[in-house]
């Protein structure tokens, strides 16, 4: 069992930062691929980005603008968000799960209870 807890979220201004954290507890994430989704109000889950191994992946709205990273020594993921939009907007998930491609598929095994970013224009 995976215990993923999110944090830095928050509200910033469009064109502003933030840095998300995912602390993981209970098992070592070195095994598991490991990622990023968000869900806006009244909108399905939209994948992020994950990172397996030395590989990251990003969805085409984020990329160039967001960063994933892991410290498996530290047991945690962060996602550094820059020139933020508006659409950017969403409840933030940290996942893990078995392959890299599962969890680009929201096919993961282990999820927290997310973190609120709001931009405004």
């Amino acid at each position: 069992q995976v215990h993923l807890v999110e944090s830095g979220g928050g509200l910033v201004q469009a064109g502003g930062s933030l840095r998300l954290s995912c602390a993981a507890a209970g098992r070592t994430i070195s095994t598991y691929a490991m990622g990023w989704f968000r869900q806006a109000p009244g909108k399905e889950r939209e994948f992020v980005a994950a990172a397996s191994g030395g590989s990251t992946d990003y969805a085409d709205s984020v990329k160039g603008r967001f960063t994933i990273s892991r410290d498996n020594a530290k047991n945690t993921v962060s996602l550094q968000m820059n020139n933020l939009k508006p659409e950017d907007t969403a409840v933030y998930y940290c996942a893990a799960g078995d392959a890299y491609f599962l969890v680009r598929e929201l096919k993961y095994d282990y999820r927290g209870q997310g973190t609120q970013v709001t931009v405004s224009s």
